[in-house]
């Protein structure tokens, strides 16, 4: 146990990346990139982290923010109630820690939207908590290293995994051990063509040595997937204007804005299609001016097929609830689903 942490760790410092967020012990900076980092990979992450650190410098400044704000500054990311989650904790922190991180696992866990992954990253790498951190990259280390055949997505394996990983931590530099693993899973042990020839474990790892490592680790469920159509109105007024409203229902992306959207549970026939579009508008004169091919959205357990209906309304937008008319060109200051801003700004 102590050979593998002294091994892994002295890997660690020939080998880490340098990103901004291992050059801090700021529980707030720490916590935004572990945030940030289970949704998406370091080359992009470094981005958002660097937009969230210069526009919300401080966990104070977060709270303060707008949520439209966050919203936006997190968009593309995807699970956004963790945006959600990251505004409404910065506001309990404030208003009743005034303004301090708690400073160890258990209080942390008490936060809205940190659960143990988060809670040990925090306690561990910004007040050097000896408290394991086990993600994905942790989980296929220790499966392949030792060939633990049990499921990682089970609650026999995800004890399992967290009971070793607690053993193996380093009583001196639990956050460097950390970090050490973390890395090691992401570089040098990963989860397609890991490098076993150079790796400094190849000597006692299980499954190099039982021909298993393309095999470990091993997930027992599989994510059942909904396909959802989206047929969207993309209306332009004679004014220059458009329509959109907030999604505030408890579905995907809640808090962010869309134009009007039809539904379908299949996909729809240009007819039927035109059909409900024409109901929309009841007895306004409109000009479909362009239909779009379907675009696939892919979410962990949603296939969205997005349409968007190109609309031109001869007269000028009139206000109904839910929707909020503005002007075309501000469309991109709004927060909005990965899936129209991407076909929005095509171009």
């Amino acid at each position: 146990m102590k050979d593998f942490s002294q091994t892994i760790i002295s890997w660690y410092k020939k080998n880490k990346r340098d990103l901004p967020w291992r050059n801090t012990q700021n529980p707030y900076e720490i916590w935004l990139s572990e945030i940030i980092l289970q949704q998406t990979r370091v080359e992009q992450g470094r981005s958002y982290y660097d937009a969230f650190t210069s526009k919300f410098p401080t966990v104070k400044h977060l709270a303060k923010a707008p949520l439209d704000l966050v919203m936006k500054t997190w968009q593309g990311l995807g699970y956004y109630s963790r945006a959600r989650n990251l505004h409404a904790t910065a506001n309990i922190i404030v208003t009743e820690h005034k303004g301090i991180f708690p400073t160890n696992y258990i209080g942390l866990l008490k936060l809205k939207g940190i659960g143990p992954y988060t809670a040990a990253a925090i306690a561990s790498f910004a007040f050097d908590e000896k408290v394991a951190v086990v993600d994905g990259n942790v989980y296929r280390v220790l499966s392949r290293y030792f060939g633990i055949e049990t499921p990682i997505d089970s609650n026999k394996g995800k004890i399992e995994f967290l009971q070793v990983a607690n053993e193996l931590i380093s009583a001196k530099h639990p956050g460097t051990h950390n970090q050490a693993i973390m890395e090691f899973g992401a570089l040098q042990c990963k989860p397609q063509n890991p490098d076993c020839l150079n790796c400094p474990l190849n000597n006692s790892c299980a499954a190099l040595a039982e021909d298993k490592v393309s095999t470990l680790p091993i997930k027992e469920k599989k994510t059942k997937v909904r396909n959802r159509y989206f047929y969207y109105l993309v209306i332009e007024d004679k004014a220059g204007q458009t329509l959109i409203k907030k999604r505030t229902e408890k579905d995907i992306w809640t808090e962010l804005f869309e134009f009007p959207l039809i539904e379908e549970a299949k996909a729809l026939e240009n007819k039927a299609l035109l059909k409900k579009v024409k109901t929309f508008f009841k007895d306004e004169a409109i000009t479909i001016q362009k239909i779009s091919e379907a675009q696939k959205h892919i979410l962990s357990h949603q296939h969205i097929y997005g349409t968007f209906i190109h609309v031109k309304l001869e007269g000028k937008l009139k206000k109904q609830v839910p929707y909020q008319i503005i002007k075309s060109k501000d469309l991109n200051e709004y927060a909005l689903p990965r899936l129209i801003d991407r076909y929005m700004n095509k171009d």
